[in-house]
């Protein structure tokens, strides 16, 4: 997918052009949202649905940069629970979910930032799954667990679908009923309303294809909880179905100069990631705490304030070691983890110097493979958006999480806003994250014995 068709938000940038007007760097291309009607959640709805504003059925149309103004019609709500007939709680200005340990806002500034954190994953991984489908076993019927928005199910939609995978029926599960009407987009989906707490998850036994649990790590809490939520993803996926794992890291670490290729790369996935920029993972890759200071103080608030909710800053190093202790339900696990670089390195522009010096030596020939490569030091348009992007969704959890990192870090509203301020300066405009600064993220495969 090409990120320059990222859908992407206004935002608050420091600075300006020479008579004060904010200036937004460049990024991916944006597609306007729709802002028409706004009920008291901060959700857009359409003049229609104005004046049914107390029915929480207002929801994002996360694929097509819109917002629906009425919900599935097909969601499971418990009867005894507070919590799902009334989620929200407005603190600090951002609307929460109410009387949970979710760290994260549930508003439409949050929600976008998660659409384009997916967008990102699927772009630097070439594709909306990780495992490869059995043309002699076709999927019918996919579960996204945690679904937010739906975001995900459409695109793997799309992504089945190009393949020829034309029948296939997608059900998102959450605590909250944000999640787009996909039928819309003639996607057979349905939505099912239930807080990830209370097991069993109200599904069959082996009744999914494939079901997917994306970006979790704020969501349950480490140790009897994971491991639940684990089993019952097991118990409603069919026998030699597909579980799926996607997660990011929540500490920014920094590559080291010129990292090797991974022994036994993958041919096809080391391709994707010099097309885009950025760089395997595995255990041989050479990382270091992070060079930026800003960055590396975010890390420690960020370490802190999830310790203190048994919540996992590096998820990322958790989940081989859980899937593979399945031995008795799970087999063939693989994964594939990439380092998204924060923007342009400064040993890729010193490499590309050199090489540029060199070539002016040599034939035109040789100067024009220079730039026929990622090899060459030189990003392309594409490479950099996907960067730069990166950048922005970093710059996002860490505003996100601001009312967190405030009351761990003990600063002021005076003292953060200047804090925010220079970082912000630092990272955009003054390229404070051309040190090896990754982000780095991950999907992981089995099959269900």
């Amino acid at each position: 997918m090409d990120p320059r068709q990222t859908g992407f938000y206004s935002y608050r940038y420091p600075g300006g052009d020479a008579i004060g007007t904010p200036v937004r760097p460049k990024t991916v291309e944006a597609k306007q949202w729709d802002f028409t009607t706004t009920d008291n959640l901060g959700r857009t709805i359409s003049e229609s649905a104005a004046s049914s504003l107390r029915a929480p059925a207002a929801v994002m149309d996360a694929a097509r940069g819109s917002v629906s103004s009425h919900s599935t019609g097909q969601s499971t709500k418990p009867d005894d629970s507070t919590t799902l007939s009334n989620p929200f709680v407005l603190r600090h200005g951002r609307r929460y979910l109410r009387e949970l340990p979710y760290p994260l806002p549930c508003d439409l500034a949050e929600l976008q930032r998660q659409n384009l954190h997916t967008i990102l994953a699927t772009s630097v991984f070439g594709r909306a799954l990780g495992s490869s489908l059995d043309p002699q076993r076709p999927p019918r019927k996919v579960l996204e667990i945690a679904c937010g928005s739906g975001y995900w199910s459409s695109l793997c939609h799309e992504y089945l679908y190009g393949l020829g995978y034309e029948d296939v029926e997608y059900t998102g599960l959450d605590i909250v009923p944000i999640a787009a009407d996909l039928r819309k987009q003639d996607i057979d989906w349905k939505f099912v309303q239930h807080d990830l707490r209370k097991v069993p998850l109200p599904f069959d036994d082996g009744e999914f294809d494939i079901v997917v649990m994306k970006d979790m790590s704020l969501v349950v809490p480490l140790g009897s909880a994971s491991q639940r939520i684990l089993d019952e993803a097991v118990r409603i996926l069919k026998s030699g179905g597909a579980l799926e794992i996607w997660e990011t890291d929540h500490l920014i670490r920094s590559i080291l100069p010129h990292p090797p290729p991974p022994p036994n790369k993958n041919p096809q996935e080391y391709a994707c990631a010099v097309s885009t920029g950025t760089f395997m993972i595995s255990p041989i890759t050479p990382f270091t705490e992070v060079h930026n200071k800003f960055l590396a103080s975010s890390n420690s608030w960020i370490t802190e304030a999830l310790d203190k909710r048994k919540l996992s800053p590096t998820p990322c190093a958790r989940i081989s070691q859980a899937l593979l202790q399945e031995t008795e339900t799970l087999q063939g696990v693989e994964n594939r983890r990439v380092a998204i670089p924060l923007g342009e390195l400064r040993w890729e522009r010193e490499a590309a110097a050199e090489r540029q010096t060199a070539n002016r030596r040599g034939s035109e020939a040789a100067r024009t493979k220079k730039n026929s490569t990622f090899d060459s030091g030189v990003l392309t348009e594409e490479q950099a958006a996907l960067r730069h992007t990166a950048l922005l969704v970093v710059i996002q959890m860490i505003e996100s999480l601001e009312p967190l990192l405030k009351e761990v870090s003990g600063k002021t509203q005076e003292e953060w806003q200047g804090w925010w301020g220079s970082m912000m300066t630092n990272l955009l405009q003054e390229r404070g994250a051309s040190s090896g600064e990754c982000l780095e993220i991950g999907v992981w495969w089995c099959q269900k014995v």
